[in-house]
């Protein structure tokens, strides 16, 4: 297939306003057709927007929209990077392949996943909830070649259009293969172990019917030193779609099974720099010789698990999709999937970095001596001046089943669209937590395991591990949950258009139940590695205490609003204004201690709601296009977070401005994206001392800055993503001299793409160019004495050669 290479530069214009992984990009050859450069006014909205046939110029919500073509230019890492290309969400991308926290427009992020954000594959979601602990929907995604765009709405109608989502949606839209034509492209890492190869091709079948099918398969150790090959998996997808006179019947098939590293907080100075031994941007806990975990499992049988699994989604899904145009201006639309969902979560946490000393006299008693456990120097003495009390989160998600239906139903008038929906899904949530604890040296690049001994000679550890379970928080954490959420939600909206003024208005009323069993830890005697000897660590054994099982039987419910309306100065300004009300209900985190003995949850803690209010201007001209939004928003939070053992009941105001733009110079064409955002929390039911401050991690200003040139047959540039400073948490007095606040960050990358003829070429990316720090989380609210943090960090500089054949 010929690449036309005008039109891709038209399709890559939005999504280089915030690129935090470049390389590709395409070379005008025509100016002609301007009103097609920059943001895409004309094009038609098909995520959470009321109305048919909706543009963005017309529509009064903030959105965003990424190609395929686009996705090439911005090649990221993994997904939580891609979404950092859309304006107004802040992904912090530095845990691996999932696990990202991701928020938006000030809407908080305090215990991790997408709270306020629902994930979708092809207009429906990807799980329910997008924070289940261990299980956020972002795990279970993969963005491939077989992707034809993201869409996402900020705000706005996403309240009313799809349950859980008032902060927006990001959704995947699949290729379809109407027009033959496919690829094959492999990636290559330059300075990391990386290898991936993505296919996809579509075509018709007859006149009437086409399919597409693609994936990727990759492998490699990873942009860090894990030791061992910690990236392992791939996914496949395909689509068949029959057309009819008056609408169209489509078939989803998705197959998902990978394995990759989940990055956890690492130790590093206060200040990001690396401690001696360990580097902040290249290392990470993992280690080849701390990969077998032995534990109970849910039914109190022995089991093994691999540290080198991290996050293994697997996910067996089929979908339809079905359209019609009906008589006397009706017409009908239905979605629906239903997916097989499972996985493991397993990763290295270090609960606390200590003075060595301390720590083995606090396990062994005053005059405990260290010993390698394992690695080259096993059996000697350990003189290391600290320690690490690792946590493995070792979770099995052995059911996260999740059907979902969405019909629709559309009455047309000269002026005006009326839509009735039902929607309906039943989620499952049966995970198992079988956590141990070891310790380990403080050290990068395959650390070893340290046995304990008392003065007299008994040792208190079983080659590193200290603990069947984790005794350091109270042995909170071995349990079981067995739980099912069942959602409806009926909804109507109205969209009506008056010249050049257009009013929607859309109201939705969600409720569930939810229904099962959870089981927390017991501790017994049990001979874990049936040696015939009962070891101190197998003295106190965490198992599920099936025999004491609690009940959860509860109901929930809130209704939803929007209105906005749009006015259309000219061809090329508009304004829009919008309110709106939503909510999203809280799932497996109130199993930790906001469920009563008879099942029941309080109401307050059930559901969290957000009030959002948007002010909103598009402009475009021959060179330059701007969307703004000026946004205000309250929101509640009931949360509760493993890492600190901490329950959160909070309410944040924020207000801002997001800023789109993207302006051209003959053969360069700049862009800028930045979200400004003042947030503060002003209700603390927990904590009152926190009221007034910050929330933690939310940075003033998330910005990017893209400069490209354009050649014959290519093209080149850098992009600046950056940030300012930000609080580690948002407890304590922030004015303090040791509270811990990152420092903001620069990240600059570098990118080129050359045409080595009409269907083949080249790109290389280098990633961070400068190995800037940039730390995204921390443990820690204040500076400790040793001045050692846990924190996450982005990667240091990877680079990566892609070549890739179109046809």
């Amino acid at each position: 297939m010929k690449v036309t290479t005008y039109k891709k530069f038209l399709l890559s214009s939005l999504a280089l306003a915030v690129c935090s992984n470049l390389h590709a990009a395409e070379t005008i050859t025509d100016n002609t057709e301007k009103e097609k450069k920059g943001i895409d006014f004309e094009r038609i909205l098909v995520t959470g927007v009321v109305g048919k046939g909706t543009t963005v110029m017309a529509s009064s919500v903030s959105v965003s929209s990424m190609s395929n073509e686009q996705m090439e230019v911005t090649t990221p890492r993994t997904s939580a990077e891609a979404f950092r290309s859309i304006p107004g969400v802040r992904s912090e991308s530095s845990g691996g392949e999932g696990n990202a926290n991701i928020a938006v427009r000030g809407l908080p992020v305090a215990a991790g996943g997408a709270k306020f954000l629902q994930l979708q594959e092809d207009g429906l979601p990807l799980l329910q909830f997008g924070d289940i602990a261990f299980g956020n929907a972002d795990i279970f995604l993969r963005v491939d070649s077989t992707m034809s765009s993201i869409e996402s709405i900020r705000g706005g109608s996403a309240s009313t259009l799809a349950t859980n989502a008032p902060g927006g949606i990001i959704n995947i839209i699949s290729k379809t293969g109407e027009s033959e034509s496919g690829s094959v492209s492999t990636t290559l890492g330059l300075d990391f172990d990386h290898t991936r190869t993505d296919f996809e091709f579509g075509s018709e079948i007859n006149s009437s019917m086409y399919f597409h099918i693609g994936g990727f398969y990759r492998q490699g150790e990873g942009p860090r030193d894990t030791g061992y090959s910690g990236n392992n998996g791939g996914q496949i997808k395909a689509n068949i779609t029959k057309e009819f006179n008056q609408g169209y019947v489509r078939l989803y098939y998705k197959h998902l099974d990978d394995k990759t590293v989940a990055y956890l907080p690492m130790p590093m100075k206060s200040n990001g720099s690396s401690i001696s031994g360990f580097d902040a941007l290249s290392d990470t806990p993992h280690s080849a010789y701390f990969t077998s975990l032995l534990t109970t499992d849910g039914n109190g049988n022995l089991r093994r698990s691999d540290m080198r699994d991290g996050m293994n989604p697997t996910v067996e899904s089929i979908g339809l999709e079905a359209v019609f145009d009906l008589s006397n201006n009706w017409s009908i639309e239905n979605r629906f999937r239903t997916s097989k969902t499972k996985g493991s979560f397993t990763s290295p946490f270090p609960e606390s970095i200590q003075d060595s000393q301390s720590l083995a006299n606090s396990i062994a008693g005053t005059g405990a001596t260290l010993t390698y456990a394992n690695g080259p120097q096993q059996g000697q003495a350990y003189t290391g001046a600290h320690l690490m009390r690792i946590h493995t989160f070792d979770v099995e998600m052995s059911d996260l089943d999740f059907m979902v239906n969405d019909i629709k139903l559309t009455k047309s008038f000269e002026d005006t669209d009326i839509t009735f929906g039902y929607y309906k899904s039943l989620q499952n949530i049966e995970q198992s937590w079988l956590w141990n604890s070891y310790l380990s040296e403080v050290k990068g690049n395959n650390a070893a395991l340290i046995n304990v001994d008392a003065s007299d000679g008994t040792r208190f550890s079983d080659n590193g591990l200290i603990a069947y379970g984790v005794p350091a928080w109270g042995n909170c954490c071995t349990r079981n949950y067995d739980l099912q959420y069942d959602v409806s939600a009926p909804y109507v909206s109205i969209n009506s258009t008056f010249d050049k003024l257009s009013i929607d208005a859309s109201v939705r009323h969600d409720s569930g139940n939810a229904t099962g069993s959870y089981a927390g830890a017991v501790q017994s005697q049990i001979d874990m590695n049936r040696d015939g000897v009962i070891s101190v660590p197998e003295m106190s054994v965490s198992s599920v205490n099936n025999a004491s099982q609690a009940i959860v039987d509860y109901d929930w419910s809130y209704t939803s609003y929007s209105i906005g309306a749009n006015y259309t100065l000219n061809n090329d300004l508009a304004v829009f204004v919008r309110a709106s009300h939503g909510g999203t209900a809280n799932a497996d985190r109130l199993a930790f201690g906001k469920i009563a003995a008879d099942g029941s949850v309080a109401k307050q803690d059930a559901v969290d709601e957000v009030d959002q209010y948007e002010l909103g201007v598009k402009y475009r001209n021959d060179n330059l296009s701007v969307f703004a939004t000026g946004f205000f928003a309250e929101t509640e939070e009931q949360n509760f977070e493993a890492t600190s053992q901490k329950f959160f009941d909070r309410v944040y105001e924020s207000k801002g401005i997001e800023l789109e733009s993207v302006y051209y110079i003959g053969d360069f064409d700049v862009r800028a994206n930045f979200t400004w955002t003042d947030a503060e929390i002003t209700k603390d039911g927990l904590n009152p001392a926190s009221v007034g401050n910050t929330p933690r991690r939310q940075a003033d200003f998330v910005y990017s800055l893209i400069s490209r040139y354009n050649f014959e047959k290519g093209s080149m540039g850098i992009s600046l993503i950056g940030t300012t400073d930000a609080y580690a948490q948002d407890g304590g007095d922030q004015s303090a001299a040791d509270i811990l606040k990152f420092d903001g960050y620069t990240q600059v990358n570098a990118f080129a793409q050359y045409y080595l003829s009409d269907s083949l070429s080249v790109a290389l990316n280098v990633n961070n160019l400068f190995d800037t720090t940039g730390i995204t989380e921390a443990e820690e609210g204040n500076i400790p004495v040793s001045d050692i943090i846990r924190a996450r960090t982005i990667n240091g500089r990877t680079s990566s050669i892609t070549l890739k054949y179109e046809f």
